[in-house]
């Protein structure tokens, strides 16, 4: 980017190649878009990322329903659990077979993930299920929804800024190579002759 601040004086100088000012106008360019191009790119993400996010966080609060399940016993430890002896903990004392009552108002008994560390028989424990008393997910809290599109929007300005960044470096490299091939050229129609200008030879 130091090409940017030379900009203003190339224009005049007797020495400033042409791939110089292409470079400043590269870097001048480049700048411009990072600053302009990367945040618009994740404000507009992030904001329809915000707006998928609440209304799906909305829909889940209606279809979803909380309600109180009794223990009825710790569950055995099923067979996808992958070794007995390393599964968590979590995992062994919070499976339980349950009782609850569905939305419908139809009995509904289950093995579940409850939030207790010792359960026992007759513990009540919150559980979410849908319309026909399936059991669901906790839906989505809006404030965590809001992060999660916050976090969209600043990582698709930052890969917005990167591409950006590395289509400039990719042109001047692009561009040194060019002149480099050229001094290649240069130098080996001028290289036989080296210092034997005037000498006869």
């Amino acid at each position: 980017m130091r090409a940017i601040w030379g900009l203003r004086h190339w224009r005049d100088n007797p020495l400033r190649r042409a791939t110089d000012l292409a470079e400043a106008w590269l870097a001048l360019a480049a700048l411009l878009l990072i600053l302009v191009a990367a945040p618009l790119a994740g404000t507009l993400v992030g904001g329809r990322a915000h707006d998928a996010l609440q209304r799906s966080a909305r829909e889940q609060r209606e279809d979803r329903h909380p309600l109180y399940a009794t223990v009825v016993r710790k569950a055995d430890r099923t067979p996808l659990d992958p070794d007995p002896e390393t599964a968590s903990g979590r995992d062994s004392h919070s499976r339980v077979l349950a009782l609850w009552t569905a939305p419908d108002g139809t009995a509904r008994r289950g093995t579940v993930m409850a939030a207790l560390n010792s359960p026992q028989r007759g513990d009540r424990f919150t559980l979410w299920t849908d319309g026909h008393g399936r059991v669901v997910g906790e839906p989505l809290d809006p404030a965590a929804a809001s992060a999660h599109a916050a976090l969209a929007g600043f990582g698709t300005a930052a890969l917005c800024a990167g591409l950006i960044e590395g289509s400039r470096r990719l042109v001047v490299w692009r561009m040194v190579r060019r002149r480099y091939d050229g001094w290649d050229r240069a130098w080996s129609q001028a290289g036989p002759d080296w210092g034997r200008t005037g000498t006869g030879s």
